[in-house]
């Protein structure tokens, strides 16, 4: 990005993936770093629809498996 958010702000977010585009709802957390292209800001979704959450997912496996990190997302799951 170009210049910084603030912490905490709500935004939507929309991005391609191999998989399909996912869209959904993020909350803004604190910037990582500046580069000579603009700011490394995070987020976290807080609204993601299932089919947006599959696709993401899918990708997520897909780049773990290039990596052969042998990591699949399922083994992230939450409790």
């Amino acid at each position: 990005m170009a210049h910084c958010l603030g912490q905490g702000d709500f935004v939507e977010v929309a991005f391609q993936t191999e998989s399909g585009p996912v869209q959904g709802m993020a909350e803004i957390l604190s910037p990582t770093r500046k580069t000579a292209a603009g700011v490394l800001q995070p987020f976290r979704f807080v609204a993601l629809g299932d089919d947006d959450h599959h696709r993401l997912r899918l990708s997520v496996d897909q780049v773990a498996d290039r990596s052969q990190m042998g990591l699949k997302s399922s083994a992230f799951r939450r409790i």
